[in-house]
């Protein structure tokens, strides 16, 4: 009798280990399960994520060609880079000059401008130059100090450019940049590009790109915590 009740107490001792094995495999087919929708979910994602990053790097590797051939050439091959204080010595208009302006489709009419002439001293030191308005002012009339934008109304023109002239007179000294090596005789009101412009033109595609970069090593990193955590998990069990 006592062998016969310690066979049945066995069998039913090995029928609830079966039973809680049982169970435990389930708990742990549903978790390996959950793990790997997880997984599957979690990689277009950090694919995504990856793929936006790296469509924010080669944005601004084109952003910085755009801007390196355009601005920051211009910036670069400028003679005047010095800032000066000028003496206005001379502000008076000589003579008028035609130019054209668009009246519809490849219709051109003519009319024309007062062209201011202002001379300076730079610095007190004596050196007489011929003050243009910016580089671009310089590359389209080397005797005018401005050149407005082409119009029909000339005598529009001739009293913004003799409102110029009147400041000009008044102010008498004002900042100024001209060429060190005096290559260049004229000097200018005002540069296109200084060091602030290119600053704020470089700024944003570097915001861009270091974006691009932070995203990828998140990524990157979220997947190393990852297998990381994967590691210590098969270690314990």
């Amino acid at each position: 009798m006592f062998f016969v009740a310690g066979a049945k107490k066995s069998a039913a001792a090995g029928r609830g280990n079966e039973r809680s094995r049982s169970i435990y495999q389930k708990f742990r087919d549903v978790d390996l399960l959950d793990k790997k929708q997880t997984v599957t979910a979690r990689k277009p994602g950090e694919d995504r994520a990856i793929f936006l990053g790296l469509g924010m790097i080669l944005s601004s590797v084109v952003m910085y060609f755009v801007l390196g051939v355009t601005i920051l050439r211009s910036y670069a091959e400028s003679v005047w880079t010095e800032e000066g204080v000028c003496i206005v010595l001379n502000s008076t208009v000589t003579a008028d000059v035609n130019c054209s302006y668009s009246c519809g489709s490849e219709c051109w009419r003519v009319s024309k401008y007062p062209c201011l002439q202002v001379y300076v001293s730079v610095n007190n030191t004596g050196r007489v130059s011929r003050l243009s308005h910016n580089e671009e002012t310089q590359d389209t009339s080397s005797e005018c100090f401005y050149v407005p934008r082409c119009q029909k109304d000339s005598a529009a023109m001739h009293v913004m450019i003799m409102n110029i002239s009147e400041r000009l007179k008044a102010n008498q000294q004002v900042p100024c940049y001209y060429d060190p090596s005096e290559q260049q005789e004229t000097v200018l009101l005002t540069r296109l590009y200084d060091h602030s412009v290119v600053f704020h033109t470089l700024m944003w595609p570097s915001c861009v790109f270091t974006g691009g970069a932070l995203i990828i090593m998140m990524v990157k990193l979220t997947q190393y915590l990852s297998r990381l955590s994967e590691e210590i998990g098969k270690i314990k069990r």
